[in-house]
């Protein structure tokens, strides 16, 4: 993309800001449990690591292909394929025009929610929530790279993770989705799954509601947060499996079947059939909030479920969000079992039949050095905004090989969209770097980023003071915001900014003359960065990020 002129708008400073180039980023990942060599055979968990959650996964052929919730990053909902569950490699966006959805106002958190994605008669179809813009919705496309429908809006269904049933016993289609029960809710966190048949030459719901499960496994026992519901057929029966228990250490994936699509749904007598609510907090390298399982048919037979989990530490905090996990399905007595309770999710598994030989699950998973030198015409899929750029501030072609950035007026609390590139935070144990040229004048700020969301971030950036350049740190937590370090330094042409992180504690240096990196702050508590500090359903993230200063 190449960068407009300056434009004047009425809640941005007007001014034409100094370009920042910025010549490579570089991503490492170094975590314990990415450290033993796989046995053939043999793949990592999570199959896509750092923020990628509630996974929904369908196949096509002899091919699989996977979204995940993107809430306001953009491009939004993110399309994986894979021949074989284990090696996925992002080939599109469903949201991936300015146009088809806008997110400003809102907090990173909101935006769009669990998507569903399914493939019929040479379709692939996409349900979601577009939460607070617009509702549930149905996209479409016959190649899954792309390019994607417009939002086709879906009238009178509230609540949020739909998904699509196609009945191939009855020929016809149905609409899931949660919602809020009939009458007054009973208590906080009381849900219900709702059908409705779903006309699809029409693209809309036609026909009466109904409720399937109101609130949960049992009533009595008041369960919170029924939903992310997928029916399966098989042998005769259609299996109803939801998750239950909250985004949290409760999470859990329970089924139900019937022989009828409208029920009604028997519980299974083992539910839940995933969680790892029952396991020690305190034991090594701790995998939590397992559930919104999707599950999918192999090409040898066997069945598979696609779920999100996180990788915790300190009992209670993830910095890398929400990820996705893969485990075989087992069918015992007529019922899916995806992990017996007690039993912790494994780092390490035996792979499908089917698997790839000789494969690399990085750069999605395991231990790996990631780097990009901004040398292509197109930004790499990892690369994200958040929310949707009303300008086009970036270019990769005004400075071939290297990254430029028309610094926004827009600081990391918007509500807008600032002038952050974003990957995700994959690791526990990382470092992310970068290397660009000092600003020649005051009124601009560039650096580095680690942003969770609009009130939970660190900026490491330089700004030039005179004939002196100024590097600093800037932390924001809750309400509370300052500049915890700085250093004036001699302006050098180039200047390199990382920060490396190990569970809650980064640090942050610089080099400014190629002798080597010189801390500026060690070790900080970063737990701000952790979902359960920060709030909200994302993870952390890195990038450039260039700022116009206030009063320029």
């Amino acid at each position: 993309m190449r960068l407009l002129p300056c434009v004047f708008a009425a809640w941005a400073v007007p001014a034409c800001a100094e370009p920042i180039v910025f010549d490579w980023f570089e991503y490492r990942g170094h975590d314990a449990a990415f450290e033993s060599v796989l046995p053939r055979g043999a793949y990592r968990n999570p199959v896509l690591a750092g923020f990628h959650p509630d996974p929904s996964v369908t196949r096509a052929g002899d091919k699989f292909y996977l979204v995940n919730s993107s809430f306001t990053f953009f491009p939004g909902i993110p399309v994986f394929e894979s021949s074989d569950l284990v090696h996925w490699t992002q080939i599109g966006n469903v949201i991936e025009r300015p146009s088809q959805l806008d997110f400003d106002g809102l907090g990173v958190s909101r935006g769009v929610f669990a998507p569903t994605i399914e493939f019929h008669d040479g379709t692939f179809y996409v349900v979601n929530t577009a939460v607070d813009n617009g509702g549930n919705f149905l996209a479409t496309a016959s190649n899954p790279a792309g390019p994607w429908s417009d939002p086709i809006w879906l009238p009178g269904i509230d609540g949020i993770d739909p998904s699509l049933v196609f009945d191939s016993k009855e020929g016809k289609v149905y609409l899931l989705n949660n919602g809020p029960p009939e009458g007054e809710p009973l208590y906080d966190g009381h849900r219900a799954i709702w059908m409705q048949e779903f006309d699809l030459a029409q693209r809309n719901p036609v026909g009466p509601r109904k409720v399937l499960v109101n609130g949960g496994i049992d009533l009595s026992k008041k369960p919170i947060w029924i939903e992310g519901p997928h029916i399966y057929q098989r042998d005769g029966w259609y299996y109803l499996v939801c998750a239950e228990g909250g985004t949290g250490p409760q999470h859990s994936q329970v089924v139900l079947r019937s022989r009828d699509v409208w029920g009604p749904y028997a519980s299974f007598a083992g539910n839940p059939i995933l969680t790892q609510r029952d396991l020690d907090p305190q034991r090594a390298l701790p995998i939590t909030n397992a559930g919104h399982a999707d599950l999918v048919e192999g090409l040898d037979g066997r069945w598979w479920a696609i779920f999100l989990a996180s990788r915790n530490y300190g009992g209670t905090h993830y910095n890398t969000g929400r990820e996705t996990f893969l485990l075989p399905v087992e069918w015992k007595q007529g019922w899916p079992r995806i992990l017996d309770g007690g039993r912790a999710i494994p780092y390490a598994a035996k792979g499908p039949s089917f698997l790839e030989p000789n494969a690399t699950q990085a750069p999605m998973t395991g231990n790996f050095t990631w780097r990009d030198e901004f040398d292509g015409h197109r930004l790499d899929h990892a690369w994200m905004f958040v929310r949707v750029p009303k300008k086009n501030w970036m270019s990769l072609d005004t400075n071939p090989g290297a990254l430029t950035v028309e610094p926004l007026a827009e600081g990391l609390d918007t509500l807008r969209n600032p002038s952050l590139l974003a990957r995700r935070q994959q690791h526990i144990g990382f470092e992310a770097s970068t290397a660009l040229a000092l600003p020649k004048a005051p009124g601009t700020a560039a650096g580095i980023a680690a942003f969770q969301n609009e009130s939970h971030w660190y900026f490491l950036g330089v700004r030039r003071s005179g004939d002196e350049a100024e590097v600093f740190l800037e932390k924001r937590s809750g309400r509370a915001m300052a500049t915890i370090a700085r250093k004036t330094i001699a302006p050098h042409r180039i200047l390199k900014l990382k920060i490396s992180g190990q569970e809650g504690i980064y640090s942050f240096a610089y080099d400014a003359d190629g002798a080597g990196w010189i801390p500026l702050r060690e070790n900080d508590d970063a737990t701000i960065l952790s979902t359960d500090v920060a709030g909200g359903f994302v993870g952390a993230v890195l990038g450039p990020y260039a700022r116009l200063e206030p009063g320029n």
